[in-house]
């Protein structure tokens, strides 16, 4: 399956979350798509609460749902609980750490950013946004990328970086210096759902 190109606004209403992060998809019209959006009542089933979960975390992260269902697994081999483990392997990708360290607005345009070759780790260039970042990476951006106004304008709209990253602005350079706590993670996502999905 391809990776969903199409409106993400439209999804964060479908699912009730901002995607963007920024809330404005849901401030307008704060109901479904469609025709029949404002209207819609259905109770959802006990298997419609977990596809809904899943999806909710598939599409905030922008992971087609091969790539999902292997991290899902590796996070399975893994000492701990098993979604909070899932959850710290989707945010120790290098576009969420683009993003988390303020280098981009949303996850779509770090994922850009790395596609692109901006982003360095350790000194050498990743254009892979799934690429797993191990704890002491330095992450960076290249110097020829440095001048970029949309790299820019993401560092001077941003004002927080959570504390398993730290940040130098001046030389656009963040250390991941350990693993997320659950606490640290996204709070509206509950990941024992998205276990008992896959554990059916």
């Amino acid at each position: 399956m391809a990776r969903y190109t199409g409106s993400s606004w439209k999804i964060s209403r479908r699912l009730g979350i901002s995607l963007s992060g920024t809330g404005k998809e849901l401030a307008k019209r704060p109901y479904a798509p469609g025709q029949h959006g404002p209207n819609q009542r259905k109770k959802l089933s006990e298997y419609g609460l977990q596809l809904q979960e899943k999806q909710k975390l598939r599409h905030m992260y922008g992971v087609n749902e091969r790539q999902f269902r292997r991290m899902f697994d590796d996070a399975g081999k893994m000492t701990g609980i098993h979604g909070e483990n899932f959850m710290i392997l989707l945010e120790s990708r290098l576009d969420s750490i683009v993003y988390r360290l303020g280098l981009a607005r949303t996850r779509r345009a770090a994922r850009q950013l790395v596609n692109h070759g901006h982003v360095t780790v350790n000194g050498k260039r990743v254009d892979i946004p799934s690429f797993r970042v191990a704890v002491g990476s330095v992450i960076g951006v290249r110097e020829k990328s440095q001048n970029i106004s949309a790299v820019k304008e993401a560092i001077e709209v941003n004002n927080f970086v959570p504390d398993f990253l730290t940040f130098d602005e001046n030389k656009l350079e963040g250390t991941f210096t350990r693993l997320p706590e659950r606490s640290e993670l996204p709070a509206e996502i509950s990941e024992q759902l998205i276990v008992e999905y896959y554990s059916r």
